[in-house]
């Protein structure tokens, strides 16, 4: 399990793999590196191909536990790290199931809900940040969560007043990322991997999906031979906790059991 753009394993998917693990199910969660309790140098940096490795890591870590069926290995991630799973799944081919949370499936389409003036000053740090890294520089910085026309990667209405509260209270965390990862984001569609997975998938869709547009996601879904999907009249942040949590974890819990049921 990991979490998604910028957001760290204590942003509430403690509170998930505690349903999964109270349903019999192992959990194993983890931050990307650069990130949270993660090494790597320098802080802040997302990198879509590393964090890609860290899932074929992760998978490679959870196979060699020994109490862990290694044939049974399932993927979750939320938002980002939803369509990381996805791409993930596919490169791997023989993971037993996924779980895509309110997930990130087109570049394209998360960018045009973005802030236009705020996309113009992330696409002119990003150019800086890009080219100073080639120079050895430090990061050049942009805020995760922010306000229309601020330079941030999430500004709808509904960002700073439904992400940033996701952090516990004195939980250290930085509300900001290496501005080249706007360059990156543009370009990536994992929706796309859906139509390659052959294992069972379960999508969880936000209608009202301000972050990753339900609209788009929804087009992917539609081509996955294995992909079935649950919609929600939630916000992208919004079942992460409350009474829409509590539908979309049971909901979870039900694929599970259904997909990889428990030994008798």
């Amino acid at each position: 399990m990991a979490h998604g753009l910028g957001a760290v394993k204590e942003m509430r998917l403690d509170a998930f793999a505690e349903r999964f693990a109270d349903a019999g199910y192992a959990c194993l969660v983890f931050d990307y590196r650069h990130f949270g309790d993660s090494d790597g140098e320098p802080r802040q940096l997302l990198s879509i191909r590393r964090q890609l490795d860290d899932w074929a890591a992760a998978i490679a870590y959870a196979r060699s536990i020994p109490e862990v069926d290694s044939g049974r290995v399932v993927l979750w991630g939320t938002s980002f790290g939803g369509g990381h799973v996805m791409v993930a799944g596919a490169r791997d081919g023989r993971v037993a199931a996924i779980i895509a949370q309110c997930p990130f499936t087109s570049g394209v389409a998360s960018t045009l809900a973005l802030d236009p003036m705020s996309a113009a000053k992330v696409t002119a740090r990003g150019i800086v940040d890009l080219v100073g890294s080639a120079f050895g520089r430090a990061p050049v910085m942009v805020a995760l969560a922010g306000v229309a026309h601020e330079p941030a990667l999430m500004t709808a209405p509904d960002v700073v007043p439904g992400y940033l509260p996701l952090v516990p209270e004195g939980h250290p965390f930085t509300n900001e990322v290496a501005a080249r990862v706007g360059l990156a984001i543009v370009a990536h569609r994992p929706g796309r991997a859906l139509e390659q997975i052959t294992c069972p998938v379960l999508v969880c869709v936000c209608d009202d999906d301000t972050v990753a547009p339900a609209r788009q996601t929804v087009r992917y879904v539609r081509r996955g031979p294995t992909t079935q999907m649950i919609r929600y009249p939630e916000g992208h942040f919004d079942i992460y906790v409350g009474e829409a949590f509590e539908q979309v974890v049971a909901d979870q819990v039900d694929f599970l059991d259904r997909v990889v049921p428990l030994p008798e």
